[in-house]
């Protein structure tokens, strides 16, 4: 039997909704890697290419996702979700049974779950983190009353829950992670960013366009923006969010397209734009905080997350927001020009995240 470490080994696992989660999760692993732990990542396909990509010294263990399916017309997003519940469900009993065997065979001393709900373990810590404690559907009302007590009832299996947002009223997440009651032993992160401000870095791009999130929905935003931007008078950077596949493509002489940018290419890519064009994933709203990036936010159809923080941070002034139904390059360019931006102020709090880590690494 091997001898047991005296470094304590952290089990990462994100969620596979999008890759959101599995960057987001980057600076945590560096802060409990610069804490001395050893770390594991649980993960599949696309999540699992990007953090080999990032971290290609860790083990990765292979665990299937919830690998949900999403409708190619927005209206359709919430019954299709519904319609996957059942599945869901089963995912959540099988990685709770993978997790008991993990424990053992790889001498895990620690769980950060990333909003999946069924790694938590009565005899060591666990962690979950989620920024949806009030979870938004297109029903509103009971649905989401039932939704929220049924969310409750899995966060509180697990010794902590971190919300990567702000205590106060100035955050970026709105009632999604302030609700009127929190689940115990519940701390805020702040900005959960992997990027790096740097002053003085040159304008390369007029805009910097980042193709994010479940299919179809990727791919009809991208379709989108290839028809228009070609016939508009700026340079652009496209990242259509496809690791894994590297490939390069000059689409005018003013205008590229790339699969993916690992994250000190896509860092200099925020820095060097003057506007970017985003989903309002809410790890990308991090990611543009973290850099005080403008902003013209297209939340995926019929997700009402992203429909909500879209709408939210527009009435704050944060970002311009605009339908995927509504959307038209040109003229979102010109609206924006008028917009009253409003930087979001909370600069001095930007690594709030890594003393929340540190003191969990000692706790261990």
């Amino acid at each position: 039997m091997p001898t047991k470490s005296a470094r304590k080994t952290v089990l990462v696992v994100p969620l596979d909704w999008g890759l959101g989660h599995a960057t987001r999760d980057i600076p945590i692993i560096h802060e409990l890697l610069n804490a001395g732990c050893n770390v594991v990542i649980a993960a599949e396909g696309k999540h699992a290419a990007l953090l080999s990509q990032e971290f290609p010294q860790l083990t990765i263990l292979p665990l299937p996702g919830y690998r949900i399916q999403y409708a190619q017309k927005g209206w359709f997003f919430g019954p299709k979700i519904i319609q996957q519940i059942p599945q869901i469900i089963k995912s959540i009993k099988y990685e709770q049974q993978w997790l008991q065997q993990v424990v053992k065979e790889h001498q895990i001393d620690a769980v950060i779950s990333d909003n999946r709900f069924g790694l938590y373990h009565r005899d060591i810590p666990t962690v979950i983190i989620s920024h949806q404690l009030l979870i938004k559907t297109p029903f509103g009302g009971i649905i989401e009353t039932l939704l929220q007590k049924i969310n409750y009832s899995y966060i509180r299996k697990y010794g902590a829950c971190w919300i990567p947002d702000y205590a106060g009223s100035n955050n970026l997440s709105g009632v999604l992670g302030h609700p009127k009651t929190l689940p115990p032993n519940t701390k805020y992160l702040g900005c959960l960013s992997r990027f790096e401000n740097k002053p003085d870095v040159p304008k390369k791009y007029d805009l910097l366009v980042l193709i994010s999130g479940p299919e179809p929905q990727r791919s009809n935003l991208e379709k989108m923006v290839l028809d228009q931007v070609a016939a508009l008078p700026i340079s652009a950077l496209i990242v259509s969010g496809k690791p894994g596949t590297p490939e390069t493509r000059q689409v005018t002489d003013r205008i590229q397209q790339v699969n993916h940018l690992n994250a000190k290419e896509l860092n200099e890519a925020m820095l060097g734009a003057d506007m970017v064009l985003s989903r309002s994933g809410y790890t990308t709203l991090m990611d543009l905080v973290k850099l005080n990036k403008k902003a013209i936010l297209v939340p995926t159809p019929g997700q009402s997350e992203q429909e909500y923080l879209g709408k939210f941070l527009m009435k704050k002034g944060f970002f311009f927001n605009v339908n995927q139904s509504d959307f038209r390059l040109g003229k979102a360019l010109e609206d924006i020009k008028t917009f009253p931006f409003k930087s979001f102020e909370h600069e001095e709090d930007m690594e709030q995240y890594k003393q929340v880590v540190r003191d969990f690494a000692t706790s261990l």
